[in-house]
């Protein structure tokens, strides 16, 4: 796989790919950092895709654990 022109060493590797428009990225952790939105967004560019969520398991609630990101809106 390339990026901006450059070949990349390793392999992409979506947790999960829905209907060929969404990518999740599925996290447990107990400390939510901004680095997995910026993960997300870099996977999001490299496929061209615009819409994910990044889903941590590692909150009480899981519904305070999801996260949208967006490309280019």
């Amino acid at each position: 796989m390339s990026y901006k022109g450059k070949q990349l060493a390793k392999r992409l590797v979506i947790d999960i790919l829905v209907q060929d428009l969404v990518i999740i990225e599925n996290k447990a952790v107990e400390t939510y950092h901004s680095i997995f939105e910026a993960q997300l967004l870099t996977y999001l560019r490299q496929t061209k895709k615009r819409l994910g969520l990044v889903i941590n398991f590692g909150e009480i609630h899981v519904k305070d654990g999801i996260h949208r990101v967006v490309n280019g809106l």
